[in-house]
């Protein structure tokens, strides 16, 4: 049995009492096992970090973008090899995980541009005699838990800027996919990097405990559920650290009726079933305005929907794999079976979906549910599969009152060739990330990443300049070089720069 062993200053971390299966979610068998960590496990690795941070601290910006730039190298060079190993664990399709790796090496773009990102405020003159200016400086040791669902993206996401910014840092992938989180700090480790300074540790919530009590970690990124993004946001905060927690998501796409239906129903297709729907940013509500707009949708929806092919993951016609694990492909089916106790109409069945020469796979067939309301349960929680709901909506208004009363504001597409609407409804909906016209409205790297309500805890986006942010603490300096001038009889009063 394979193992995927941590990776503590730049070496193995040793044998281990628990241990976790590796899935490959194409043929329904155990590929790998992965050691789960404990308290002193990760006291290693905050030991190696201490040891390698100060140094890396006081490293030039420029020579720590330089270690930026040869790992961007590195991971260009090998990203066939990443995509293949990630889709074999996930079971996204190698093109779509080639994605997953591409939108994380556009934030090590940004963050080879550290030098300029870091540069603080002057002002000259504040006072009579007196300058002020600020600097951002590391916190020390950053620490990230990332999802299943994008182990390449979200792990670059943290640790890319954290460590540009002068910070060491702790990565805890999820442990159901950990091969790409690992082989990534082997690169980063042969781009130039101390040992020490990018480590990996395997573990359950005894690892994220441990990681969110331990006094020499002050700042955590963390993406996943909602309720564990709140408990670790609550229970990192009552430590006392900066905490950002990104949790789940029902992003909804209106579709108006001028819309170009050709163009949505192929937005729609992808972004609702690409990746088997297990994306933070998938579109799985779609909300057509007017009953005329929802049938028309419909009647090009189903034979789209009935053309996707699910195959193995390195499938090269294949438009998604399996889902991840077992559990999760009955959690799905379950969701579907909900939804047909709550009244929505079963459209299109994935339930029961087998692949041929693959029949142990973890495969669910695209799923369309129509007549679903807000207060089912189906569409109040996040399914995270390849389920499509249609939820209808009779007029504009209540189309931006859905997205912003449900209780995730993670993202939201509106599908219009009229300006106005669009504007008036980007202005409007309550909802961290909006698309016009853009059914995955993911910002590019040197804007930043964040959802609003139960889709986002804390108050710093991720990546760009609200990521520098996250991972560094701002120090204001203010100076003053005595001429020899003062009588010192005004020095118990408060100081001003009138």
């Amino acid at each position: 049995m394979r193992t995927v062993d941590h990776f503590i200053s730049g070496g193995a971390g040793g044998s281990a009492g628990r241990t976790h299966k590796i899935w490959n979610p194409s043929t329904g068998e155990v590929q790998a096992e992965v050691p789960l960590g404990d308290a002193a496990l990760l006291q290693r690795a905050v030991d190696a970090a201490k040891k390698v941070q100060p140094e890396w601290a006081a490293t030039n910006p420029q020579r720590r973008a330089r270690v930026m730039f040869d790992f961007k190298r590195l991971v260009e060079e090998n990203k066939q090899a990443l995509a293949e190993l990630l889709s074999s664990e996930h079971g996204k399709v190698v093109d779509d995980a080639h994605g997953d790796v591409q939108r994380g090496l556009e934030v090590i773009e940004f963050a080879c541009g550290i030098p300029q990102a870091l540069k603080g405020e002057y002002t000259q003159g504040a006072g009579p005699g007196i300058d002020v200016y600020s600097m951002r400086q590391p916190l020390g040791i950053g620490a990230g838990i990332t999802p299943f669902n994008f182990p390449a993206m979200i792990p670059m996401w943290m640790f890319g800027m954290a460590i540009a910014a002068g910070n060491a840092f702790i990565l805890k992938p999820s442990e159901r996919d950990p091969s790409v989180p690992v082989r990534l700090a082997q690169l980063f480790l042969e781009a130039g990097a101390p040992e020490g300074l990018l480590q990996v540790v395997h573990g359950d919530k005894e690892m994220v405990d441990a990681i969110l009590d331990h006094p020499d970690i002050p700042a955590i990124s963390f993406v996943g559920s909602s309720d564990i993004a709140q408990y670790i946001y609550s229970r990192g905060s009552a430590n006392a650290k900066r905490v950002q927690a990104f949790g789940g998501a029902k992003n909804h796409g209106i579709v108006m009726p001028d819309a170009d239906l050709d163009m949505v129903v192929n937005d729609l297709a992808g972004a609702a079933f690409g990746s088997a729907g297990e994306r933070c940013m998938a579109l799985p509500v779609v909300v057509p305005v007017g009953d005329d707009t929802a049938e028309r949708l419909r009647e090009k929806l189903i034979p789209a929907i009935n053309a996707l092919r699910v195959g193995v993951s390195n499938d090269p016609d294949a438009h998604y794999g399996p889902v991840v694990t077992p559990e999760h492909k009955v959690r799905i089916e379950q969701w579907i079976d909900t939804a047909e106790k709550e009244g929505a109409e079963v459209v299109i069945d994935g339930r029961g979906f087998s692949l041929q020469g693959h029949e142990d796979g973890f495969f669910v067939g695209p799923t369309l549910l129509d007549h679903v309301t807000p207060k089912m349960e189906s569409y109040q929680e996040e399914i995270f599969g390849p389920v499509l709901q249609i939820v209808r909506a009779k007029d504009f208004e209540e189309a931006v009152r859905l997205p912003s009363e449900h209780q995730y504001g993670n993202g939201v597409a509106i599908f219009t060739r009229n300006g106005h609407a669009a504007r008036e409804f980007a202005s409007r909906v309550n909802v961290g990330m909006v698309g016009i016209n853009v059914p995955i409205p993911v910002p590019v790297s040197y804007h930043s990443f964040g959802g609003w309500k139960r889709s986002g805890f804390g108050d710093i986006d991720q990546y760009g300049m609200e990521g520098l942010k996250f991972w560094t603490k701002n120090k204001k300096v203010t100076q003053r070089w005595p001429d020899g001038g003062g009588d010192g009889s005004n020095a118990f009063v408060i100081p001003t720069m009138g």
